[in-house]
């Protein structure tokens, strides 16, 4: 096919998969708003546990991605792996249907659903999301490889679009509240079941499309059985099989198991179980894990890296993986700590409407869906100018935007006290900034390892840079779990006859009675900490976002003459 047919426009096999994300995105958001309201107010979880739970499930569907891409890879193919996928959370999503239909009668049983649908749903997205996004970069050819910034970006605005259609119609469904603002906590499963259909449809969309639009420049399919691929599907000069040593892969286990105990003591200090709390087990078993194997598969693959261009390429995808921990860790607030603000201390009054809750997570969506094609042309017109950004300095850029929308919050709750109510406008300004700084980031993260990333673990890539994300969430359900006591927790401890300011700053004593009572109502005891400094109220709380990713966003922006060079002319 010639560079001038090439150069039309974009294939139509990206809209394929742009509606199959899409689909799959509306099932994973729309589950995703209502999940910690779900726990909190049915499973009868506590909010600090709901977080870290609630960070470990994302975490670990960013794990998945890694034994998914493996998989791909070398036995199933793209497509299977995308089908399985698909089918597997439809299948967990109905689970969840099922957990919230039954709580009432049998919470143990409930609970046992909940689990097994998070287990499946996990599984599910890791044979999905690492396929998905490596078959955008294969429809283009060489020549074009520099069309994969808008690609992505268009693609990511499939993502946000069904992002935006979940968290619509699944919280308008399941998250419902009567006139005196009592939650119906019976209504949560209209919500799962609305995900699992969603998902359905995605799949079979797919199935039915793949073989006429999927494929290459010159009309090969793409991401058939790896045994079919070609020497035409690899860069030039290029190893077409990952080859890893006995002793690389030795290595790599030793270090696995290492970093698992030393991540282990660093979260809960401790090296055995003592604790079955949940939380705890999840920030002492599932965080290490994630945060070890990371590292562990980081050296595996360069390891296996056959020049200094190559390995070089390999480092810069994965400095730019680590600055994005920070990023995923306070843009996931918006599932648990921001919910929570939502739904106890927030004024969500709209044009005389009163937004639930998990609702309010929807302008992130539909700011991306408004911004995302203005912000492809903006990287189109400075790339003409020849002013275009290095993708690093994209990053930075996302990084301190998400540092600004927390700065900003952070001085809008500072006086509000116990009982004041945060305006829906400044949590609407906060999403605002941050789909700005995700602009810049995922999309251009996703496309770096696109361009960066040697054929042969292209998956794997893919894998090591959604570790990040999952590292992130990790932190992200940590740091959600240290949000301070919000307003009704003050009026819940005054209905008992307790000034719950002076239970935290230590003024206090209550009885054992009052103690067991304050467990029961899920009401703390003591303030949350982070690294040793007590956290007293939301400003302090939303300045550790600040702080951490400021830091983040001026080390990368320093780092990117550096990384510029090491990319060795791929832009």
């Amino acid at each position: 096919m010639s560079e001038t047919t090439v150069k039309k426009g974009h294939p139509k096999g990206l809209w394929v998969l742009f509606g199959t994300e899409m689909w799959e995105r509306f099932n994973f958001y729309g589950m995703r708003a209502l999940l910690t309201l779900f726990m909190v107010n049915s499973l009868l979880i506590k909010e600090a546990d709901s977080a870290i739970i609630y960070g470990g499930f994302l975490a670990l569907c960013y794990l998945t991605p890694l034994l998914g891409g493996f998989i791909s890879d070398r036995f199933f193919g793209n497509r299977n792996c995308i089908m399985l996928g698909g089918m597997m959370m439809a299948v967990g999503q109905f689970l969840l249907f099922l957990s919230a239909s039954t709580f009432s009668t049998n919470l143990g049983g409930a609970k046992t659903f909940m689990w097994l649908a998070l287990f499946i749903i996990i599984f599910g997205n890791g044979f999905f999301k690492p396929n998905i996004s490596s078959m955008v970069g294969s429809l283009y050819p060489k020549q074009e490889k520099s069309k994969l910034d808008s690609a992505f970006t268009i693609f990511y605005m499939g993502i946000n679009i069904g992002a935006f259609l979940g968290q619509f119609i699944c919280p308008y469904l399941g998250d419902v509240k009567d006139d005196a603002g009592v939650r119906d906590i019976f209504a949560f499963k209209w919500g799962f079941l609305a995900a699992s259909i969603a998902m359905i449809i995605g799949t079979i969309t797919f199935f039915i499309l793949k073989n006429k639009y999927v494929v290459t420049p010159e009309g090969r399919p793409i991401g058939g059985l790896p045994k079919h691929n070609t020497t035409e599907d690899f860069e030039d000069g290029e190893t077409q099989t990952a080859h890893f040593t006995g002793k690389s892969i030795g290595i790599a286990i030793a270090l696995f198991a290492a970093l698992f105990f030393v991540f282990r003591y660093l979260l809960v200090g401790e090296f055995g179980v003592t604790s079955v709390e949940m939380g705890q087990l999840i920030k002492g078993i599932i965080y290490p894990f994630i945060y070890s194997a990371g590292i562990a598969l980081a050296y595996l693959i360069m390891s296996s890296a056959e020049n200094k261009v190559e390995r070089q390429r390999i480092w810069v995808i994965y400095i730019v993986s680590f600055f994005i921990i920070f990023f995923w860790a306070a843009f996931e607030q918006a599932g648990s700590s921001l919910t929570f603000i939502a739904d106890n201390q927030t004024d969500r009054h709209i044009f005389g409407w009163d937004m639930p809750p998990s609702m309010v997570q929807i302008f992130n969506g539909l700011f991306v869906v408004a911004l995302a094609l203005p912000f492809s042309l903006l990287w189109d017109k400075l790339r003409a100018k020849d002013k275009e950004p290095v993708s690093p300095l994209k990053q930075a850029i996302g990084l301190a935007l998400i540092a600004l929308s927390y700065f900003i919050i952070a001085h809008n709750v500072k006086d509000l006290g116990n009982s004041g109510l945060l305006a829906i406008k400044w949590l609407m300004l906060l999403y605002l900034i941050q789909t700005m700084g995700e602009l810049c980031l995922s999309p251009i993260g996703l496309s770096l390892v696109g361009k960066l990333a040697p054929k042969r673990f292209a998956s794997l890539l893919y894998g090591v840079f959604f570790i990040s994300n999952a590292a992130g969430y990790a932190l992200a359900g940590s740091l959600g779990a240290i949000i301070p006591a919000t307003g009704d927790k003050f009026a819940k401890a005054s209905k008992l006859g307790v000034n719950l300011q002076d239970v935290l700053d230590k003024k206090i004593t209550l009885t054992p009675e009052q103690v067991a009572l304050f467990e029961k109502e899920q009401l703390p005891l003591a303030n949350t900490s982070f690294a040793g400094f007590e956290i007293h109220n939301l400003y302090e709380f939303f300045m550790v976002f600040v702080v951490l990713c400021g830091i983040a966003a001026v080390i990368l922006a320093i780092l990117s003459p550096r990384l510029k060079k090491m990319m060795n002319g791929v832009q």
